[in-house]
């Protein structure tokens, strides 16, 4: 399997566990590259580099990973290609673009999601998979899934696309996606995506949000012919992952404690500090990342469970309520400011509205944004529920997830991050924090990563026994 804008390695690390060999991937962040050649290939320089997929061909890319072949050197290709870059690329251009080997490195709009096609075309794998946002049904007015679908049928692919949610799949996250996977049609299979393993209710805004994607298919997009529902959860399966079931066996982070004593400070973090395990019953799940064949946990604890350095919001924290969001937050600061306004006031020194102390005391309690406008930009978890999206903009704050234990009254760790999104404890990220987060909150969910590819290696061992003769003979012949 070659993953191409792999990040960190989510879907690697997937079809790792469902048995495929990482040939390589390409990544242009270069911690993320990095974390990549780190997990899968021990570090090794040419697996570690950063590589930006518009500057490298597939010829070179098969020579710097050993490739005996390009064509037929891999037989699955995954990846995720931002779609910003191919929003205003419609349909007739994409195609005349593609049917020009050199054209498509002349369109600068097109460049990523043409790469990718580019890659599976001079590398003709068996199969391919491709994931990104919801809105890849509807962008701009194109549904981008289809488009990639006419064009990847036109090159002898049989291809289908769906939304699923992560929690459906084992993830403790509520994490919607665009899934599209193609086969080569001489395999003579048909596309189907993996049944869920847990069942969730959504909240409104991710129906909504499905709602919104899906509502032009037999509207404006009345050929959405490669579209298929997605499957629905057995009846009996049991109820998604929550937060608390996630995380809840990883050592406790006092912050305003630490705070106090001095030993929670400003300054980068680092991952060379050790947190024993606590005593305890960890919950099924959790020990299921904590003994990821291959990436099993350090006996002696958690090296990156660090936190940031937020000390004018950790008593707002630990008075928030489950599912409460900036409004509430706000409210509890200005509560929090009257009381430390009057206490000013009983020891002698009152501030009048408007003076810079009055000002001063306010802004080292109450946060400055506008309850109108970030509306989100703050949540505290409801351990009774799996997590909202994880977002690579984590990597710049983490009020989106403040853990739920107030007494803890804190957002999550990094490693706390790696568990909502499936990766195992033994899975190093490379970096400090902030790069850590961000690649966590870029990356796809292992666990869904598991659930695809183990539908897709099933579909492709069903192949027609002629078919999957000529695919070992192609594999020996790699």
């Amino acid at each position: 399997m070659l993953d191409l804008f792999s990040g960190c390695g989510g879907l690697s690390l997937g079809f790792q566990g469902a048995g495929c060999e990482i040939a390589g991937a390409v990544e242009i962040d270069a911690d993320a590259a990095k974390s990549h050649g780190r997990n899968f290939h021990g570090g090794d320089r040419a697996h570690s580099i950063a590589r930006d997929i518009t500057r490298i061909s597939p010829e070179q890319l098969g020579r710097d990973l050993g490739l005996k072949t390009v064509s037929g050197g891999v037989d699955i290709i995954v990846g995720g290609p931002p779609c910003q870059a191919f929003a205003r690329v419609g349909r007739p251009k994409l195609r005349e673009i593609y049917a020009h080997p050199n054209a498509y490195r002349r369109d600068s709009r097109a460049q990523l999601y043409l790469e990718y096609l580019h890659y599976v075309d001079a590398m003709n794998p068996l199969a391919l998979l491709m994931e990104n946002v919801p809105d890849a049904l509807n962008h701009g007015g194109q549904n981008i899934a289809q488009e990639i679908c006419d064009v990847l049928e036109a090159r002898g692919y049989v291809c289908g696309y769906t939304l699923l949610n992560a929690a459906y799949y084992g993830v403790p996250q509520m994490r919607e996606r665009m899934i599209l996977v193609g086969y080569r049609r001489e395999l003579g299979v048909e596309v189907a995506f993996p049944a869920p393993t847990h069942r969730a209710s959504l909240p409104r805004g991710y129906e909504s949000s499905r709602a919104v994607a899906l509502k032009h298919l037999n509207g404006l997009f009345r050929d959405a012919s490669s579209y298929i529902d997605p499957p629905s959860p057995p009846p009996n399966c049991p109820a998604a992952v929550t937060a608390a079931q996630a995380i809840g066996d990883l050592p406790a982070i006092y912050a305003r404690r630490q705070l106090a004593s001095g030993t929670l400070k400003r300054g980068a973090r680092h991952f060379d500090e050790v947190l024993a395990w606590p005593t305890g019953r960890p919950s099924a799940w959790a020990k299921q990342m904590r003994a990821w064949p291959g990436f099993e946990a350090d006996p002696e604890g958690v090296r990156d469970h660090v936190i940031r350095f937020l000390p004018r919001d950790y008593q707002i924290f630990a008075q928030m309520r489950a599912g409460d969001q900036y409004p509430e937050a706000l409210a509890v600061a200005e509560k929090l400011f009257e009381k430390a306004l009057r206490r000013e006031t009983k020891l002698g020194r009152p501030h009048r509205p408007g003076s810079k102390a009055y000002e001063t005391l306010r802004s080292s309690i109450v946060p400055p944004y506008d309850a109108s406008k970030f509306p989100n930009k703050w949540r505290k978890l409801d351990a009774n529920e799996p997590s909202r999206t994880l977002m690579a903009h984590l990597g710049k704050d983490s009020y989106s997830h403040i853990h739920y234990d107030s007494r803890q009254a804190r957002t999550i760790s990094v490693r706390e991050a790696a568990r909502l999104q499936s990766f195992p404890d033994g899975f190093k990220f490379s970096g400090t924090m902030n790069p850590a987060f961000r690649q966590i909150g870029n990356a796809v969910p292992p666990l869904l990563g598991l659930a695809l590819a183990q539908t897709m290696i099933s579909t492709i061992r069903r192949a027609k026994t002629g078919t999957v003769s000529n695919v070992d003979r192609r594999r020996d012949a790699a």
